[in-house]
């Protein structure tokens, strides 16, 4: 059985643990490795040597970081296929999601390729009489990231590029699920110059969560899962006196309106709550069919929904791969029996799909609730599976009202042909990614990524301009040379003349 370990100081690194966690492949159900897991030892050894790399790291100048990443880009680009294909291999969803997420992951890079504007302060002559002042930013130190099985590539990259371009070093924890992606990706940067040190990828489960946060030496913390996790990082982080961006949970709404463009709205959700089989943070998992809209909506998802093309990763004809792993197939088919008993009208049921000479992957079919209710549990919790809730609501205010009132606030969307209406939303709806006719509004890469309510704990969101201000402390100089002019001790607070 193939035994993947850890990355530490440019190499393979074994660590002292005789734990291990499975990894399978979803499509066919067998396990394909085992993944060591790191003890807090493990992961105290990785901050060390991040701490050392980091003191000739953070010296380098911006724009040699800059064409590290550009390496580092370019060899993202050259393996790209064999990238997807662990994705693929190890996650299960669809070859061209698994390279779209990779390719968004990649953007990232490309942003912090721009390192040297980026990291630009400010300047101000004379503040006061021949007194200047001016504000750099600089590197925090050792950061570290803990991210989900949903992404292995994208999440990540959305964190460790933009930390590093600003000279700090990073230890990365990805999903125990998943972990070869990771792997990679710390080689290819090793390759394209980095040195050694500066990017460390530990292994583990909650042991090693746990020595990140109780580490004193790593800095910040970015972390991208469920909500009761993340609530469990932003305050043993804050209490250890870190800096942390803790991304939570999501029950992403669709506010489908009247007027909207139905084959638009109906194709746009298809791809939004059936897309990597649902096990995504922006997934849009609720569907809000304002008046006489809900009728028709729900007759040409079903059609739909029914008609997906449900099979392994790797086959083109596929739209829809396996989830993870058992575990999580049995807990979101487990939702789906909740929600029939909560009374919610089940229109199409995908639980009982058996594949052709693949009874051991981890499939279900989409299904397709009507008639669900703000109090079921379908409605309030996030499902993170082929699971698509339909709300009926009488108006535009009513809609809005249960967009606000949900207390999840990571993304939404709305489809209408009404620029006043869509005006409107995005004015007042409390998330914090909204789409007009737009069904997974996540944003590029130069601008950032964040939610607002129970789906982020912290201040700052991940990535673009958010991600540098996170990734680096400021500091403001306040300067006067001496001019040989003679001057008597003052007592009070200075004031620029």
């Amino acid at each position: 059985m193939n035994l993947i370990q850890h990355f530490v100081d440019g190499k393979v690194f074994k660590g002292t643990s005789k734990r291990t966690g499975k990894v399978f492949d979803p499509s066919t159900g067998e396990q394909s490795s085992e993944v060591s897991f790191a003890t807090t030892n493990d992961v105290n050894e990785a901050v060390s040597v991040a701490k050392k790399a980091f003191i000739d790291w953070s010296q380098k100048t911006p724009l040699f970081r800059a064409r590290v990443l550009f390496k580092f880009k370019e060899l993202i680009e050259k393996n790209s296929d064999k990238l997807t294909k662990i994705i693929v291999s190890e996650h299960g969803k669809v070859y061209g999601d698994a390279q779209g997420s990779l390719t968004r992951g990649l953007e990232v890079v490309e942003f912090a390729c721009g390192i040297p504007q980026l990291l630009k302060g400010e300047f101000t002559e004379n503040v006061g009489t021949n007194v200047d002042s001016w504000s750099m930013r600089q590197p925090l130190g050792v950061c570290a990231g803990i991210t989900p099985f949903n992404f292995p590539a994208m999440v990540p990259m959305w964190m460790f590029p933009i930390a590093i371009a600003c000279g700090n070093t990073f230890v990365l924890k990805p999903s125990e699920k998943d972990p070869s992606c990771s792997m990679k990706l710390a080689e290819l940067f090793l390759e394209a110059g980095l040195p050694p040190g500066v990017f460390n990828v530990v292994n583990g489960d909650k042991e090693a969560v746990d020595a990140i946060i109780n580490n004193k030496d790593i800095a910040a913390v970015s972390f991208v899962g469920s909500t009761p996790i993340a609530k469990y990082i932003y305050e043993n982080c804050a209490k250890n006196e870190k800096r942390v961006q803790a991304l939570g949970g999501a029950k992403n709404h669709c506010v489908v309106m009247p007027d909207c463009d139905l084959d638009q709205a109906v194709n746009g959700l298809m791809g939004a709550a059936y897309g990597s089989a649902g096990e995504r943070c922006m997934a849009q998992s609720v569907v809000v069919a304002v008046g006489k809209i809900a009728d028709p909506l729900v007759k040409n998802l079903a059609k739909k929904v029914e008609s997906l093309k449900i099979g392994p990763g790797l086959d083109k004809k596929s739209e829809m791969g396996p989830l993870v792993t058992k575990q999580h197939l049995e807990k979101v088919k487990g939702y789906v029996d909740i929600g029939v008993k909560e009374g919610a009208k089940l229109i199409v049921d995908g639980r009982n799909l058996k594949l052709k000479g693949n009874k051991k992957g981890f499939y279900m079919g989409g299904c397709l609730f009507d008639h669900v209710k703000k109090n079921m549990r379908i409605y309030k919790e996030e499902i993170f599976g082929p699971v698509l809730s339909v709300v009926r609501a009488k108006d535009y205010e009513e809609a809005l009202r249960l967009v606000n009132d949900h207390e999840f606030g990571n993304g939404v969307s709305i489809f209408t042909r009404d620029g006043d209406t869509g005006r409107s939303f995005a004015s007042n709806v409390k998330i914090g990614m909204v789409g007009i006719n737009i069904p997974i509004p996540v944003p590029v890469a130069f601008h950032s990524f964040g939610g607002w309510k129970r789906s982020l704990f912290g201040d700052q969101h991940m990535h673009g301009p958010e991600g540098v201000r996170f990734y680096t402390k400021l500091k403001t100089i306040t300067s006067r040379w001496p001019s040989g002019i003679k001057s008597d001790p003052e007592f009070i607070m200075p004031t620029m003349k």
